[in-house]
């Protein structure tokens, strides 16, 4: 059964902070003054890689503070060793929790990750996480009333059925839009693990609606419903040259031919979805070839127009290629402006943010006029590593003289460059985030564009005495 936050009545403040600011409170268990406590959170949804997108030390009167910035209603995670526990953020809040200490019976497990209760200081009803913990009390409690008695699948759908008009009667007034989808979506799961008919399932929770890939609740939904999907079609008569699509020919415009042949899915969005969900699960398969996989997701990934694609099936290949979050940066070397010959493993010790650019490719370019703001801000904290792809050194060293204020490494993939080969990069643009111990804290980075500032923020803000209104 789900197990939901707990919540103290005390406050949580919601007051608005400039643009999609959210900022944590936290006071911890004294066992955990001293320690590191991590923010993390999911690159998406479908190869749900983790990245790290704040750090604090709990000080020695147990606070910490995370500010991040984000323009979704997600959940984050927050771990102290091995305790994890979760939290749904809102842009423009402040929330004040309370991360309890280990149980011993429970929690004691190093290297196991252990979900832990975070409470939640507040006593508004109608806040998000508020909500969610009444949802669940009220489902945990349907069920404990029933907890010694044998229930078929037909009389726990009957259940649900009775718990789903109750709960859009209980929450008829609750305007928040997460929350709404969070319910619509929960019982998709609930349905779905009772062995609810899958045409029903289609018809009520994907069958024209939108493609909610923010939204946990109804990825989690759409990855157990669309399990082994494409599979499941390639046995079939119709889907039986699926394989050598990806086998023989390695070809993603052959591939969508074939899946084509997939009557119960008609929107184009959708099927291409479900080929990129359907390749990652593919590329583990033992009759498939692994590097057809890989070369069928980079079509993909050139090929689509859709933007959430794009980011999954690049994530999907920076696993495949070891390129994930927590890997080992991979070492390369490159030529700088006087042709020395320079090696990334230099650097180790120190914080990287490594970036990919042509002068063929606008979008990278201002990037790298960004960076010259970034550098200016953290050049005391981080170093800036950028590798040319021009072909021509010339056009490289026009670019060095004509911008004279980019005075970081920036290097030339030069033949004898390695860069290029040991990140997989296949467009003009890339970003990557190495820590001091050469491992990809950010794999694929934020851009400067897409708010790498904020991640810096939060890593290498001043550490100040931490006053959590509320608590003292």
């Amino acid at each position: 059964m789900k197990v939901a936050l707990i919540i103290y009545s005390f406050m949580v403040c919601a007051i608005q902070l400039h643009a999609q600011s959210i900022t944590i409170k936290g006071k911890a268990h004294p066992s955990h003054i001293g320690k590191e406590v991590v923010l993390s959170d999911y690159i998406d949804y479908l190869t749900y890689n983790r990245v790290v997108e704040s750090v604090d030390t709990v000080d020695k009167n147990g606070y910490f503070e995370f500010n991040i910035h984000s323009n979704t209603t997600k959940p984050i995670n927050i771990s102290i060793e091995n305790l994890t526990g979760k939290l749904y953020i809102q842009p423009n809040y402040v929330y004040g929790i309370f991360f309890p200490g280990k149980d011993s019976l429970n929690n004691n497990q190093e290297g196991t990750e252990t979900p832990v209760d975070i409470t939640i200081y507040g006593k508004d009803s109608t806040e998000l996480n508020a909500l969610i913990i009444d949802f669940n009390s009220q489902y945990n409690n349907l069920f404990l009333k029933t907890r010694d008695t044998y229930l078929t699948p037909a009389k726990i759908n009957a259940l649900l059925d009775t718990f789903l008009i109750a709960s859009k009667k209980r929450y008829q007034h609750i305007k928040n839009p997460y929350f709404k989808k969070y319910v619509e979506y929960s019982f998709a799961n609930f349905y779905t693990n009772t062995s609810k008919n899958k045409t029903f399932l289609y018809n009520q929770f994907i069958s024209h609606k939108p493609i909610l890939y923010t939204n946990y609740e109804y990825m989690s939904f759409f990855n157990a419903y669309f399990k082994g999907y494409l599979k499941d079609f390639a046995s079939t008569k119709n889907g039986g040259s699926i394989y050598n699509s990806i086998n023989n020919y390695g070809d993603y415009q052959d591939l969508k031919r074939e899946f084509s042949g997939d009557k119960t899915t008609k929107n184009d969005t959708l099927k291409e979805l479900l080929l990129l969900k359907g390749l990652m699960d593919f590329y583990y398969s033992p009759d498939i070839n692994q590097q057809q996989v890989k070369a069928v997701l980079e079509q993909l990934y050139r090929e689509t127009v859709i933007d959430e694609h794009k980011k999954m099936s690049l994530n999907a290949l920076q696993n495949f290629y070891d390129l994930q979050t927590g890997a080992d940066a991979p070492n390369f070397k490159a030529n700088d402006l006087k042709e020395t010959v320079f090696e990334l493993s230099s650097l180790k010790g120190k914080y990287v943010y490594l970036n990919f650019f042509s002068t063929k490719s606008e979008v990278s370019l201002k990037e790298m006029q960004k960076i010259v703001d970034l550098k200016k801000k953290f050049n005391d904290k981080v170093t800036f590593v950028s590798v040319c792809l021009d072909d021509s050194v010339k056009t490289y060293l026009g670019y060095l003289k004509s911008n004279p204020k980019q005075n970081w490494i920036i290097l030339h993939q030069a033949k004898n460059s390695t860069a290029k080969q040991a990140y997989k990069v296949k467009s003009l643009s890339g970003f990557y985030f190495i820590n001091k111990q050469m491992q990809l804290a950010q794999s694929p980075a934020l851009a400067p564009s897409e708010g790498i500032e904020y991640k810096f923020n939060a890593l290498f803000r001043p550490r100040s005495k931490n006053t959590i209104p509320g608590i003292r």
